[in-house]
């Protein structure tokens, strides 16, 4: 099986067999598994509306899919597109409400570059760490997002709370700085088409530049690439920046496109959320689209299944994390030498 069929079809994979084992669980608490799962995929692509609905779950998993799966591509475990997410947010708000008398294009282009630059100067902090202190970017990543959270909290409950000074929100970006809607009432906005485009951008930078060759070569062998004189400080530096700048932007475009104003419990997860979307892409940009795509329907037909079935939507976190096991059991060197086994071997010329 050549590596491309072989990253479509175990994916694909995971995921019918998670679904088969998520329909054992639901008979078992006496749900009628086929009922239930229709119900979900009607509440993700019923009608119009809750495909709109989809796309835009799936946009903010889109720019942080992105985010992890380009670190993740340099062996770099950015754990932290939550907290990145959230400074792109805090600093979207805070340069936008300033500029109700700029033109639309150009608020909207300082918004999302604030974003942008808050998540990248995150990003690049984690990398710089691990760099200069050898600090496991693991950790330093997950403590930014602690960071991160209270940084919003303190934000809405002072400097940016809205005038009255009733409600712990920030003031609403005036409509210089927000994203028009595509046909409304749906909130289809450009920022879809941003997340979009951005996929081919991220692949082409990771396998058709050398900084790209570079971050996946620091990955897989990082002694090799010191030996050839590969520095791996600076390129990590600048793909924890690149990263971080992806989940920011995807925050950004968040608060000026959709909820247009900041709070508290701004993001239900997708930072999290995002390492099973790249995951499930088997970390490939182009393929961080789909998975978004996908868990974001997951997501939209949780509300459906809960209202109309009575099941809990904590089912659909359970549905995600069967995917992420299955794909590992996959990779197991069980299975993966029972996959070598049934494939051709090529007769070896014998020895002269």
């Amino acid at each position: 099986m050549s590596p491309v069929i072989s990253a479509t079809v175990k994916p694909l994979a995971a995921m019918a067999v998670a679904i088969g084992l998520l329909a054992i669980g639901l008979a078992a608490l006496g749900a009628n598994p086929a009922v239930t799962l229709t119900a979900l995929l009607s509440g993700a692509f019923g009608d119009w509306l809750a495909v709109a609905d989809t796309l835009l779950k799936a946009t903010p998993l889109v720019f942080t899919g992105l985010s992890v799966s380009l670190a993740f591509s340099g062996s770099i475990w950015n754990i932290g597109a939550e907290g990145q997410l959230l400074f792109g947010a805090l600093a979207a708000t805070a340069c936008g409400i300033h500029l109700a008398r700029w033109s639309h294009v150009a608020a909207i282009s300082a918004v999302l570059g604030a974003g942008a630059i808050a998540g990248a100067l995150a990003g690049a902090l984690c990398g710089w760490l691990r760099t200069r202190f050898s600090v496991n970017e693991v950790i330093s990543t997950i403590m930014l997002n602690f960071i991160a959270l209270q940084a919003v909290s303190w934000a809405v409950h002072g400097p940016l709370m809205e005038p009255s000074h009733s409600y712990p929100i920030s003031q609403k970006l005036p409509a210089a700085a927000c994203m028009h809607w595509f046909f409304p009432p749906s909130r289809l906005n450009c920022g879809l088409l941003l997340a979009i485009g951005l996929a081919p951008a991220c692949y082409f930078w990771l396998y058709r530049t050398n900084s790209g060759f570079e971050l996946r070569a620091v990955g897989r062998n990082p002694r090799a690439t010191a030996f050839f004189g590969i520095a791996a400080g600076p390129i990590t530096v600048v793909a924890m920046a690149l990263s971080g700048g992806l989940a920011g932007l995807g925050g950004a475009v968040q608060v000026c496109a959709i909820t247009q104003r900041l709070f508290e419990r701004f993001s239900p997860g997708w930072g999290y959320e995002a390492i099973a979307v790249a995951l499930v892409a088997r970390l490939n940009p182009l393929a961080v689209v789909p998975s978004a795509l996908f868990f974001g329907a997951l997501d939209n037909g949780a509300q459906v299944i809960q209202r109309t079935q009575g099941v809990s939507p904590v089912l659909v976190q359970a549905a995600q994390g069967l995917i992420i096991f299955v794909l590992l059991a996959f990779d197991t060197p069980i299975l993966a030498r029972g996959r070598s086994a049934t494939l051709p071997h090529h007769k070896q010329p014998a020895d002269a």
